[in-house]
């Protein structure tokens, strides 16, 4: 695997845990309570859609993009969840109340 490849996986693996550790709104707007679990839902799908828009056009850059059914995806969503879990477990069962 080339260190593009590796890059791109760490940054997928930073985008899937982003959610969980900035408690602003899409990024932007500040709440005044703590940041909803649907919020963080809703980010962690449009994070996933933006690194398979990213993983696209850098395969069409490489070549002709393979077409993938509805298992791939399904398949790579789960992975992306997978890699959210250390920042699900940083912020619902290591931090405390409050924080």
């Amino acid at each position: 695997m080339s260190p593009a490849l590796y890059a791109f996986i760490g940054l997928a693996a930073l985008a899937a845990n982003l959610p969980f550790m900035v408690e602003r709104i899409l990024f932007i707007w500040a709440p005044r309570q703590h940041k909803a679990f649907a919020w963080r839902l809703l980010e962690l799908c449009l994070l996933y859609l933006l690194m398979g828009g990213l993983g696209l056009w850098l395969e069409s850059r490489l070549g002709p993009v393979h077409t993938q059914r509805w298992q791939f995806y399904v398949t790579t969503f789960a992975l992306f969840v997978v890699a959210a879990y250390p920042g699900f477990v940083w912020r619902y069962f290591w931090r405390k109340p409050g924080m």
